[in-house]
């Protein structure tokens, strides 16, 4: 059970997930403690424990701290259960694998009390211990997402994961956070950019984690599933833009290689290369509908924070009876077009045809065929959603 104190009890809440973290707890548990005492500081610990079998509860009750227990495994449920569970008007939060240092978080509580919703630890800008972070996450995964954050999201941090990070907790349960797994930490900064929350990272150091047993980060699998994420909250990058791009470049080689062959210098175009730009046209708008139907799922899945002056659903215009109209315009174009190419077949007493001359009307035709059956299911998809989630 939850608690959700109207009123904090406390200043400061020192949160740690924890599974099966006997080896390190203790001494993050009296890092902790040296901080509230440093700080001089009215706070708790607590401990977010995801079915520790270890003896790692009974430590950390030991200690003084609070134990809330996590039914659900996962680095993101353990954490928003926490969070769920403070009693602090601040939370700063850090892994219970002595990989980082409560004691360096005074900065983050001061930009906090400040009023910045959220503070971020900066490792880069601290210090990497020798063998605290892989090379692949060093020097690959950690300066690749950071920069897809800055760029799809205007996240001014530097380092996007960092494990120890604080917020004001009213700041953080309105985020309503969703994810179980270990891109919570992206679905935090990143909602907290969209909802236009003050910002700000101090340096930090991280140290080799004290475990005698393999990590639950797995580097590849976790980047793809923070990549993927932020992936799903910028389908203009993702969808959107390239789908356009490729539709325009089909529709420019389509409208040029309709007429007849096209030369470019040496080389002819033709009907081979009208092929490919049917293909981009498909290609393009099936990337389009994939940008509305992530819009679509986000906002109804409630993953993304409202935006000031957004409307009450993402492309309120496009909807399924529309789409419908659409699909039978262009089906019917078509339809025209595969008509008119049969009527030309039966002209030659359905007998061999110039390919040339033929597929300048088959082509068309099928793609205008193709794109009906895209946007009336882009259409069936969309109000799927929409009707499923309200429901």
């Amino acid at each position: 059970m939850t608690v959700k104190p109207e009123q904090p009890e406390f200043e400061l809440t020192l949160l740690m997930p924890c599974l099966d973290e006997a080896l390190t707890l203790p001494g993050c548990l009296k890092e902790a403690r040296e901080t509230i005492d440093t700080l001089n500081v009215s706070g708790e610990i607590l401990i977010a424990d995801n079915g520790s079998t270890d003896g790692s509860q009974a430590i950390a009750e030991a200690a003084g701290a609070r134990v809330v227990p996590v039914p659900q495994r996962g680095y993101g449920h353990a954490l928003n259960t926490g969070i769920q569970a403070a009693r602090g008007k601040y939370v700063i939060m850090a892994d219970a694998d002595g990989s980082y240092d409560f004691r360096e978080s005074g900065p983050l509580l001061e930009a906090l009390r400040n009023g910045d919703h959220l503070a971020m630890g900066n490792r880069f800008a601290g210090g990497i211990h020798p063998g605290a972070m892989p090379w692949k996450n060093r020097y690959i995964g950690n300066p690749v997402l950071s920069f897809l954050g800055r760029l799809f999201f205007k996240i001014p941090t530097r380092d996007f994961h960092c494990g120890l990070r604080g917020g004001s907790r009213e700041a953080l349960v309105s985020l309503n956070l969703r994810t179980g797994g270990m891109e919570f930490a992206s679905e935090m900064v990143i909602k907290a950019a969209l909802s236009g929350m003050k910002m700000s990272e101090a340096p930090i150091s991280l140290r080799p984690d004290g475990r005698d047993r393999a990590p639950h980060l797995r580097p590849w699998r976790d980047g793809w599933r923070h990549l993927r994420f932020m992936f799903l909250f910028s389908p203009s990058w993702l969808f959107l833009l390239p789908g356009i791009l490729l539709s325009l470049a089909g529709i420019a080689g389509f409208a040029t290689l309709l007429r007849g062959p096209f030369d470019l210098g040496p080389v002819t175009l033709d009907v081979h290369t009208l092929l490919y730009t049917a293909a981009a046209i498909l290609c393009g708008s099936q990337a389009i509908a994939f940008a509305v139907i992530s819009k679509v799922f986000v906002h109804e899945a409630g993953l993304a924070p409202p935006q000031p002056g957004q409307a009450q659903t993402p492309f309120p215009g496009f909807t399924l009876e529309r789409g419908i109209v659409g699909a039978v315009a262009l089906g019917a174009l078509g339809l025209g077009l595969s008509i008119e190419a049969v009527l030309m077949w039966q002209d030659n007493a359905f007998g061999g045809l110039s390919p040339t001359r033929i597929l300048r009307w088959i082509v068309p035709g099928v793609t205008c065929l193709v794109l009906s059956m895209q946007l009336v299911l882009a259409g069936f998809f969309v109000d799927m959603i929409r009707l499923r989630l309200r429901r």
